[in-house]
Protein backbone atom coordinates (compact mmCIF):
# COMPACT_ATOMS: atom_id res chain seq x y z
CA UNK A 1 0.00 0.00 0.00
CA UNK A 2 1.31 3.61 -1.04
CA UNK A 3 2.72 6.03 1.56
CA UNK A 4 1.34 9.04 -0.29
CA UNK A 5 -2.06 9.29 -1.62
CA UNK A 6 -2.89 10.09 -5.02
CA UNK A 7 -3.21 14.06 -3.48
CA UNK A 8 -0.34 14.01 -2.01
CA UNK A 9 1.76 12.53 -5.06
CA UNK A 10 0.23 14.94 -7.57
CA UNK A 11 1.39 17.56 -5.18
CA UNK A 12 4.76 16.51 -4.77
CA UNK A 13 5.00 15.72 -8.49
CA UNK A 14 4.54 19.13 -9.05
CA UNK A 15 6.59 20.29 -6.79
CA UNK A 16 9.92 18.34 -8.40
CA UNK A 17 8.76 19.37 -12.01
CA UNK A 18 10.99 22.20 -11.92
CA UNK A 19 14.55 20.37 -10.35
CA UNK A 20 17.60 21.42 -12.20
CA UNK A 21 19.81 18.86 -11.76
CA UNK A 22 19.75 15.10 -10.60
CA UNK A 23 19.33 14.06 -7.01
CA UNK A 24 20.59 10.90 -5.42
CA UNK A 25 18.39 9.61 -2.76
CA UNK A 26 20.80 7.03 -1.05
CA UNK A 27 18.96 5.41 1.88
CA UNK A 28 20.65 2.87 4.65
CA UNK A 29 18.79 0.16 6.15
CA UNK A 30 18.99 -3.47 7.97
CA UNK A 31 16.36 -5.88 7.39
CA UNK A 32 15.93 -6.81 11.10
CA UNK A 33 15.82 -4.39 14.28
CA UNK A 34 15.34 -0.84 12.43
CA UNK A 35 11.80 0.83 13.30
CA UNK A 36 10.94 2.78 10.41
CA UNK A 37 13.02 1.32 7.66
CA UNK A 38 10.98 -0.22 5.60
CA UNK A 39 8.71 2.62 5.53
CA UNK A 40 11.68 5.21 5.12
CA UNK A 41 12.80 2.88 2.38
CA UNK A 42 9.13 2.73 0.82
CA UNK A 43 8.90 6.75 1.16
CA UNK A 44 12.27 7.18 -0.84
CA UNK A 45 11.20 5.16 -3.65
CA UNK A 46 8.02 6.25 -3.86
CA UNK A 47 9.66 10.19 -4.13
CA UNK A 48 12.24 8.75 -6.71
CA UNK A 49 9.38 7.55 -9.06
CA UNK A 50 7.85 10.76 -9.13
CA UNK A 51 10.72 12.75 -11.41
CA UNK A 52 12.83 11.48 -13.50
CA UNK A 53 15.90 13.70 -12.09
CA UNK A 54 15.39 11.44 -8.82
CA UNK A 55 16.99 8.26 -8.22
CA UNK A 56 16.76 5.80 -5.19
CA UNK A 57 20.23 3.74 -3.82
CA UNK A 58 18.79 1.65 -1.39
CA UNK A 59 22.32 0.13 1.05
CA UNK A 60 22.64 -2.43 3.60
CA UNK A 61 23.86 -0.65 6.72
CA UNK A 62 26.11 -3.70 7.60
CA UNK A 63 26.52 -5.55 4.42
CA UNK A 64 27.54 -2.70 2.66
CA UNK A 65 29.27 -0.72 5.62
CA UNK A 66 32.38 0.42 3.30
CA UNK A 67 29.45 2.81 1.62
CA UNK A 68 28.29 3.68 4.95
CA UNK A 69 31.25 4.66 5.87
CA UNK A 70 31.92 6.59 2.44
CA UNK A 71 28.63 8.70 3.41
CA UNK A 72 29.33 9.07 7.22
CA UNK A 73 26.33 7.25 8.19
CA UNK A 74 26.77 5.78 11.48
CA UNK A 75 22.66 4.98 12.00
CA UNK A 76 19.59 4.18 10.16
CA UNK A 77 17.64 4.93 8.68
CA UNK A 78 19.74 7.46 6.44
CA UNK A 79 19.18 9.36 3.91
CA UNK A 80 21.62 11.04 2.23
CA UNK A 81 20.71 13.39 -0.06
CA UNK A 82 23.23 14.16 -3.02
CA UNK A 83 23.16 16.84 -6.06
CA UNK A 84 26.43 17.35 -8.20
CA UNK A 85 28.17 16.98 -5.14
CA UNK A 86 27.22 15.35 -1.65
CA UNK A 87 26.33 18.52 0.29
CA UNK A 88 26.41 16.78 3.51
CA UNK A 89 22.54 16.76 3.56
CA UNK A 90 21.18 14.13 5.92
CA UNK A 91 18.29 12.46 7.15
CA UNK A 92 18.10 10.19 10.34
CA UNK A 93 14.92 8.91 10.89
CA UNK A 94 11.44 8.66 8.58
CA UNK A 95 11.09 12.36 7.31
CA UNK A 96 7.43 12.08 7.77
CA UNK A 97 4.32 14.58 9.44
CA UNK A 98 5.94 17.87 9.06
CA UNK A 99 9.35 16.89 8.23
CA UNK A 100 8.28 15.62 4.73
CA UNK A 101 8.30 19.59 3.79
CA UNK A 102 11.66 19.82 4.73
CA UNK A 103 12.84 16.54 2.65
CA UNK A 104 11.08 17.87 -0.55
CA UNK A 105 12.69 21.40 0.58
CA UNK A 106 16.31 19.65 0.59
CA UNK A 107 15.59 17.53 -3.12
CA UNK A 108 15.12 20.85 -4.36
CA UNK A 109 17.82 22.87 -2.93
CA UNK A 110 20.33 20.01 -3.61
CA UNK A 111 19.22 20.47 -7.01
CA UNK A 112 19.62 23.46 -7.94
CA UNK A 113 23.41 23.85 -5.15
CA UNK A 114 22.32 27.31 -4.26
CA UNK A 115 21.95 27.68 -0.90
CA UNK A 116 19.18 30.43 0.82
CA UNK A 117 20.79 32.44 2.96
CA UNK A 118 22.27 35.78 3.41
CA UNK A 119 25.64 37.95 1.96
CA UNK A 120 26.39 37.68 5.56
CA UNK A 121 25.56 34.38 6.10
CA UNK A 122 27.29 32.95 2.74
CA UNK A 123 30.39 35.10 3.63
CA UNK A 124 31.00 33.52 7.50
CA UNK A 125 30.55 30.45 6.11
CA UNK A 126 33.13 30.77 3.70
CA UNK A 127 34.94 31.96 6.12
CA UNK A 128 34.94 28.39 8.28
CA UNK A 129 38.48 26.76 8.57
CA UNK A 130 37.19 24.28 11.00
CA UNK A 131 34.52 21.15 10.06
CA UNK A 132 31.19 22.07 12.02
CA UNK A 133 28.60 19.36 12.14
CA UNK A 134 24.77 20.27 12.96
CA UNK A 135 22.29 17.98 14.41
CA UNK A 136 18.72 19.10 14.73
CA UNK A 137 16.29 16.95 16.82
CA UNK A 138 13.02 17.05 15.66
CA UNK A 139 9.80 15.14 15.57
CA UNK A 140 7.11 14.39 12.72
CA UNK A 141 4.20 16.44 14.56
CA UNK A 142 6.48 19.85 15.36
CA UNK A 143 5.48 22.55 13.29
CA UNK A 144 8.31 24.84 14.40
CA UNK A 145 10.62 22.24 13.90
CA UNK A 146 11.35 22.34 9.51
CA UNK A 147 12.71 25.96 9.53
CA UNK A 148 15.31 24.62 11.71
CA UNK A 149 15.94 21.97 9.26
CA UNK A 150 16.24 23.80 6.29
CA UNK A 151 18.05 26.36 7.67
CA UNK A 152 21.01 23.83 8.49
CA UNK A 153 20.80 21.95 5.37
CA UNK A 154 20.97 25.28 3.67
CA UNK A 155 23.95 25.84 5.55
CA UNK A 156 25.82 22.52 4.45
CA UNK A 157 24.94 23.64 1.06
CA UNK A 158 26.83 26.66 0.95
CA UNK A 159 29.77 25.57 2.31
CA UNK A 160 31.96 22.43 2.46
CA UNK A 161 32.96 22.61 5.91
CA UNK A 162 29.30 21.54 7.79
CA UNK A 163 27.46 18.97 7.69
CA UNK A 164 23.69 18.75 8.55
CA UNK A 165 21.70 16.19 9.65
CA UNK A 166 17.97 15.49 10.72
CA UNK A 167 17.68 13.54 13.51
CA UNK A 168 14.19 12.13 14.62
CA UNK A 169 14.49 12.36 18.38
CA UNK A 170 11.06 9.15 19.08
CA UNK A 171 13.63 7.17 16.64
CA UNK A 172 16.72 7.77 18.43
CA UNK A 173 16.15 8.42 21.96
CA UNK A 174 19.99 7.33 23.10
CA UNK A 175 21.03 10.85 21.34
CA UNK A 176 17.53 12.47 23.15
CA UNK A 177 19.19 11.55 25.94
CA UNK A 178 22.66 12.30 25.24
CA UNK A 179 21.85 15.41 24.42
CA UNK A 180 19.24 16.71 26.69
CA UNK A 181 16.61 17.14 23.91
CA UNK A 182 13.86 18.50 26.44
CA UNK A 183 11.95 19.80 23.88
CA UNK A 184 12.32 20.38 19.67
CA UNK A 185 13.49 21.84 17.66
CA UNK A 186 17.15 21.31 19.54
CA UNK A 187 20.19 22.01 17.10
CA UNK A 188 23.39 20.94 18.23
CA UNK A 189 26.53 22.44 16.93
CA UNK A 190 30.11 20.18 17.20
CA UNK A 191 28.71 18.93 20.59
CA UNK A 192 29.19 21.27 22.59
CA UNK A 193 26.59 24.18 21.68
CA UNK A 194 23.35 23.55 21.46
CA UNK A 195 20.26 26.05 19.50
CA UNK A 196 16.32 26.09 21.26
CA UNK A 197 13.63 26.68 19.01
CA UNK A 198 13.28 28.00 15.29
CA UNK A 199 16.23 30.50 15.71
CA UNK A 200 16.82 32.89 13.09
CA UNK A 201 19.89 32.87 10.97
CA UNK A 202 21.82 35.68 12.46
CA UNK A 203 21.76 33.39 15.85
CA UNK A 204 22.59 30.14 14.57
CA UNK A 205 25.50 31.92 13.05
CA UNK A 206 26.45 33.33 16.14
CA UNK A 207 26.11 29.58 17.78
CA UNK A 208 27.73 28.13 15.06
CA UNK A 209 31.24 30.42 15.01
CA UNK A 210 31.26 30.37 18.78
CA UNK A 211 31.13 26.41 18.56
CA UNK A 212 33.85 26.27 15.97
CA UNK A 213 36.00 29.40 18.69
CA UNK A 214 35.80 27.08 21.47
CA UNK A 215 36.81 23.83 19.50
Amino acid sequence: MPLLNEEITAQVKEQLSDLEGPVRLVMFTQEFECQFCAETRQLVEEIAALSDHVTAEVYDFVADQNRAAEWSIDKIPAIAVIGAQDDGVRFYGIPSGYEFTSFLHAIKTVSSGRAELSTEGVQALAELSEPVHIQVFVTPTCPYCPPAVMLAHQMAISSPMVRADMIEATEFPHLAIKYEVMGVPRTVINETTHVEGAAPEPMVLEKLQEAVQGA
